[in-house]
């Protein structure tokens, strides 16, 4: 009886230290996780944009971006210009687009604008086709920001992670074992 009754209170202490244990793990990947949301909302308030950082994901901007370019995004209420970069969202497509601005047409009675886009490297005239059916423009409303500055190539790891599943299940377990087996 009296070792039935010591097993019994080894298993809960065992069960405590291993529900400690996991207690500090997730607070350990929360602590991580944090830091990094308080800095892209930090990044939303100073640059007036929900998406201050955009990836390239195709190569319809080269010469000037290439696939796997990081754009650093702001939005203001300085008027919209001809041959700005700008960054927008249409309906029925929630990945932004990044092209540069060839027409705006400004309605001085209302202050509303409509802007038409075009990929420097694509070859047809403009990004009609990639608006929403019956949409001829972008309206201020879709317009996310402009393009302020770039770092060539340091979104590959976006893009691998995004494109390739496996890789991304691989860099996620690899960081809980990490965290799992980490000394403390």
């Amino acid at each position: 009886m009296k070792s039935v009754s010591g097993d019994l209170i080894h298993t809960i202490k065992s069960l405590h230290f291993t529900s400690r244990t996991r207690i500090t793990h997730l607070v350990t990947v929360g602590m991580v996780i944090t830091p990094a949301l308080m800095i892209w909302k930090g990044l939303m308030c100073i640059t007036g944009t929900e998406a201050p950082i955009v990836v390239v994901l195709s190569g319809s901007m080269e010469p000037g971006f290439k696939r796997g370019d990081i754009l650093f995004m702001h939005m203001n209420k300085d008027p919209v210009r001809v041959g700005e970069i700008l960054s927008f969202t249409v309906d029925g497509h929630e990945i932004p687009i990044v092209h540069r601005v060839i027409t705006v047409h400004e309605h001085h009675n209302t202050g509303e604008i409509e802007v038409l886009t075009k990929g420097d490297n694509n070859s047809y005239g403009d990004d009609f086709f990639l608006y929403a059916q019956d949409q001829m423009w972008l309206k201020q409303d879709h317009i996310t920001g402009k393009v302020i500055g770039f770092l060539p190539y340091f979104g590959w790891a976006t893009i691998l992670l995004t494109e390739k599943p496996f890789v991304k299940y691989i860099v996620i377990g690899g960081l809980v074992l990490l965290v799992v087996f980490s000394k403390e």
